[in-house]
């Protein structure tokens, strides 16, 4: 019969030797990790399916979002400056190959607000504060061109694409009933201004200006707000436009050298009209 035995069981056998806090914020971290890829990989997935979606659809998006676009202009200057944004923006676009199906809307805003934005269904905004900056209609044109080229690669649709999904996702997770999704959704659809990647951005540029030379001859005047924005930045209120679109030293090298890229000539910048300028 063999001899029975109790060892003696040391302290702490069940007790992990990390502490709990340790394991919890692991456990935490891996979660959170898991969490961030889904959604960028969601968003990024969105963002490259929304450029398939036919242009008719995201004007009925953007008429059923659009609330927050400026009221058609009521006086009678107001009216004219718009009109001339309008022929502008469609030469412009005539020289960009623009689908027959993508018509573009520029819509002009008084105000002291410096910006100008694309967004859905091929909508421009233009501020009046912007305008007041520009020395010529080469500058005007080719801000306007590069909003042109987001609408062209359906950059504002992409942007609310990712943007809302990355809100699904999230809401998914936390377990966000419809109520709030659907009013997150009309907030988005108010919201005046898309985000748009630098890749993006150097895209636009990179439209823009073949279409100002085509229509022009020359691209002069091409960089001339961002660098005058760039030689009074000190003391200077930056305006929206930089904020959404960033990199301005970067913008004018490229500028200056599809600039330096063209045969030399010496043909003026076409000035603005007067009507154009407030008085």
């Amino acid at each position: 019969m063999a001899d029975y035995e109790n060892p003696l069981i040391p302290e702490g056998i069940n007790v992990s030797p990390t502490h709990p806090l340790k394991d919890f914020i692991l456990l935490v971290a891996g979660i959170s990790t898991l969490l961030i890829v889904t959604v960028l990989v969601l968003s990024l997935l969105a963002g490259q399916l929304a450029r398939h979606i036919p242009f008719a659809n995201e004007q009925a998006l953007a008429a059923s979002l659009g609330r927050w676009l400026p009221q058609p202009p009521e006086s009678a200057i107001a009216r004219q400056r718009q009109d001339y944004l309008q022929n502008l923006a469609e030469r412009l676009a005539g020289a960009m190959q623009l689908p027959p199906n993508m018509p573009i809307t520029v819509h002009y805003s008084p105000g002291q607000t410096v910006n100008a934005m694309a967004t859905l269904g091929g909508h421009i905004v233009v501020f009046e504060g912007l305008i007041a900056t520009l020395p010529s209609e080469n500058a005007l044109a080719m801000i306007l061109a590069h909003e042109i080229a987001h609408i062209r690669h359906r950059d504002p649709l992409v942007a609310l694409g990712r943007g809302f999904t990355v809100m699904l996702a999230l809401a998914s997770f936390a377990g966000v009933g419809d109520g709030a999704l659907q009013q997150g959704l009309g907030s988005i659809g108010m919201l005046p201004i898309l985000s748009f990647s630098r890749s993006q951005e150097e895209a636009a540029d990179a439209a823009a200006l073949p279409a100002v030379l085509a229509v022009y001859g020359h691209v002069g005047d091409a960089a001339a707000f961002f660098e005058k924005v760039t030689q009074q930045r000190s003391g200077f209120d930056s305006p929206t436009l930089l904020s959404t679109h960033p990199d301005s030293e970067q913008r004018i090298a490229r500028i200056r050298e599809f600039s330096a890229r063209q045969a030399p000539t010496d043909v003026a910048p076409t000035p603005l009209p007067a009507f154009m300028k407030a008085p």
